[in-house]
């Protein structure tokens, strides 16, 4: 709680303004979201209107809470399949629908506070070991780092495109067999700031994709990142006029059942963090994919 007598200084002030010069640590627009929630009061009656103009005299006062960013980093019990573990590295199947790491909407039940919650120590790594990310609506294989040796080692090891990670994507449209290289800048979309976008002031990305099978218009590809762009294959399966199946947001419509975008990572292949040797994971995608996946193909590689 923090209160204090509007002086001649702050006569005519909006209500918001002069909570931000009470409590210079929160932000405006929570300062807005307190008033809305009906945590501020001038001469004791609640305040519900952030351009509300003070008077000298009133007595303001405001129930502080923390903000939504501040909660994020908390442990959270959550079930986390769990590939593999041990010292240095977690491996682990991301389900559809769990965010990664906490974002604007998403304060809280993300993958990062599942993992606070499971290896305590990683509240002194940076992300808490999350060395790269899947879209919230993308299954598939994750490696976190337990130390920050392995966080270190596994970062280098995706920046110097040594680490094997393989998709099973479904698209619109069919591909000519054998593999074609998608080499693009991605950025975000000067026109949406939900998307990304192919375009000169991006970063270099680069995707492999290659046709297993193609049926009523639709082709089972398999897609090999080199480097670890947002949306990257979702923005290189776009541009090159084949979007994902139920991808809404780069242009796919729902097919074969499938409500959202049919993108699952199945393998990922590396040196292990500490030891060096060659370790590798296989995961088999969740039913959606999988039953689309066998309308066009024998198998789930």
């Amino acid at each position: 709680m923090r209160a204090a007598t509007v002086t001649p200084s702050w006569h005519g002030w909006r209500l918001d303004k002069a909570l931000v010069a009470l409590a210079p640590e929160f932000s405006r627009s929570h300062h807005q979201g307190l008033i809305e929630q009906g945590l501020v009061s001038l001469d004791s009656v609640r305040s519900l209107q952030s351009s509300r103009r003070l008077k000298v005299g009133q007595s303001l006062q405001v129930e502080l809470r923390p903000t939504a960013e501040s909660l994020a980093f908390r442990p959270e019990a959550m079930a986390l399949d769990i590939v593999h573990e041990d010292e240095a590295l977690i491996v682990l199947d991301k389900p559809v629908g769990l965010v990664v790491h906490p974002a604007p909407g998403h304060w809280s039940g993300t993958l990062l506070n599942g993992l606070l919650a499971h290896h305590p120590a990683a509240v002194h790594l940076p992300r808490a070991g999350i060395v790269h990310r899947l879209d919230k609506d993308t299954s598939g294989l994750m490696m976190v780092g337990k130390t920050l040796q392995a966080v270190t080692a596994l970062s280098r090891a995706i920046a110097a495109r040594e680490v094997q990670r393989l998709y099973m994507a479904i698209v619109h449209g069919v591909l000519v067999p054998g593999v074609q290289t998608v080499d693009a800048p991605i950025g975000r979309d000067p026109a949406s700031r939900l998307r990304m976008a192919v375009h000169h002031a991006g970063r270099p990305a680069r995707t492999d994709v290659e046709a297993v099978a193609s049926r009523d218009g639709m082709t089972a590809v398999q897609c090999r990142l080199h480097t670890g762009r947002t949306h990257q294959i979702r923005v290189h399966l776009s541009h090159i006029g084949h979007p994902l199946l139920a991808d809404r947001l780069y242009g796919g419509a729902p097919g074969l059942q499938l409500e959202r975008q049919a993108l699952h990572a199945w393998k990922l292949a590396l040196a292990h963090p500490v030891h060096g040797g060659r370790v590798e994971f296989v995961r088999s995608p969740p039913a959606d994919v999988a039953q689309a996946w066998g309308v066009l193909a024998l198998s789930c590689l």
